[in-house]
């Protein structure tokens, strides 16, 4: 899914974190022109995606934004442009305006804190879609399907729910934007437990002299993939089939009347046309081979990634990349080396301002969201699941587990009580090379 966006109007998650117990807390001796009480040990944001300067002047450098009502950490305070208070240290390269947020004497988030939900399904709300006949929303619970609308839904736009109330004798959902719906005109995104494959040091091939070569594994493509046994130079129908998406060991290859086949075991044989089977690449000559540097490789012949550190593989997964083939197309995946630009805890996407679409689409909240050319990125995708095939329009979506995966893995990092971060001089975005 592709949207265009501009780093000042990130539309972003506003969440409300665990409450913490105060305790003592000592500030390192940083050097600030500016006092603060002996009792201010955190930063209380008040609104949700609170911008964060790079520098302390309101022309600084964008660095991110932090969630509502979380608090984080104080390290130190200085005048600067553009705001009426002080600037407030939260972290490297992290300035919040006090004009905008409270000193707090409470702990601040400890740093491994998740704003968002953990659940099995990878998928951090319940998502459900508006139904054939669409649907509306509204402020308030009692106002459902008798007050004034706030929004339409048409069919198939999909809201993520943080919470289920009964009111006379009907079910509704509150969303993630603060909107109720009525439940009965929807129906939730199925969860989806497909996940890459971690690749174990012992396990990892030693690239060639090229740098190239297959991964010895790979997941069905088809939906039901029939197994061969070999029989001389034939191959032989054994009755025995493997379901999509399941990983299979490749051992060796072998060829007859043109067919490829791959061997999963000591006796079976699949089609090569039915497995996708990701490659083994050189880096680019922007990482250092000596070092351990993270950044993934997309290859869209194969519809796979590969997330390397320096020139060993660690990680890989089925994607689905843009469907436009051709470069300039408005689908396309575009090739070429790439880096992070921004990570989003979640965003909308939609092309509701594209007059010329065939149908419109709008799904609030897609989770763990990397841009790196322009709007096009690595994110979750819960509305299909044609992993292996190209179906976006533009971006590289990923299974839920793996979007979350990555997320975490890539740089910059996302500091507790942030809902974006951008990229800086000491925390480089993670180099993305699509091919």
């Amino acid at each position: 899914m592709k949207r265009w966006l501009a780093v000042a109007g990130l539309t972003l998650l506003a969440v409300t974190p665990r409450a913490v117990e105060a305790q003592p807390l000592r500030l390192p001796p940083w050097h600030t022109s500016t006092v603060m009480p002996s009792w201010a040990h955190s930063v209380h944001v008040l609104k949700g995606d609170q911008q964060i300067r790079a520098l302390p002047s309101a022309k600084g450098p964008r660095r991110g934004s932090a969630a509502r009502e979380v608090f984080l950490p104080l390290y130190g305070a200085r005048p600067g442009g553009g705001c009426r208070g002080a600037w407030l240290h939260v972290g490297p390269q992290a300035w919040i305006c006090q004009d905008h947020v409270e000193v707090s004497g409470r702990v601040p988030l400890a740093a491994d804190h998740t704003l968002l939900a953990r659940r099995p399904d990878g998928l951090p709300f319940a998502y459900y879609f508006a139904g054939p006949n669409g649907s509306l929303a509204y402020k308030r619970v009692e106002q459902v399907d008798v007050g004034e609308p706030q929004m339409s839904l048409e069919p198939g736009f999909a809201v993520a729910v943080v919470e289920e109330r009964s009111f006379g004798g009907h079910h509704y959902g509150r969303t993630n934007r603060g909107l109720w719906v009525p439940l009965r005109e929807f129906a939730p995104a199925r969860p989806f437990s497909f996940r890459g494959k971690e690749i174990a040091a012992e396990a990892r091939p030693l690239p060639g002299a090229s740098g190239h070569g297959d991964l010895p594994f790979g997941w069905v493509l088809s939906q039901r993939a029939r197994l061969y046994k070999k029989r001389g130079d034939s191959f032989i129908i054994s009755g025995a089939a493997r379901s999509r998406f399941t990983e299979l060991a490749l051992l060796e290859r072998s060829q007859r009347y043109g067919i490829s086949y791959l061997r999963i075991d000591d006796d079976h044989w699949v089609r090569a046309r039915d497995v996708r089977q990701p490659s083994l690449a050189a880096p680019p000559s922007d990482i250092d081979r000596d070092g351990s540097e993270h950044w993934i490789d997309i290859e869209l012949k194969t519809q796979t990634l590969v997330a390397y550190e320096g020139t060993q593989p660690v990680f890989a997964t089925l994607v689905s990349t843009g469907r436009g083939r051709r470069k300039g197309h408005p689908f396309e995946t575009p090739r070429g080396i790439h880096r992070i630009w921004v990570k989003l805890l979640s965003t909308v996407m939609d092309n509701l301002e594209d007059e010329g679409a065939s149908n419109y689409y709008r799904i609030e909240d897609v989770p763990y969201v990397q841009y790196f050319a322009k709007g096009v990125g690595l994110h979750a995708a819960f509305w299909h699941r044609s992993f292996g095939r190209v179906h976006s329009h533009g971006c590289v979506n990923l299974a839920p587990l793996d979007a979350r995966r990555l997320f975490g893995w890539t740089g910059p990092r996302l500091p507790a009580g942030w809902t974006a971060a951008l990229p800086t001089q000491y925390d480089r975005g993670t180099l993305i090379r699509v091919r």
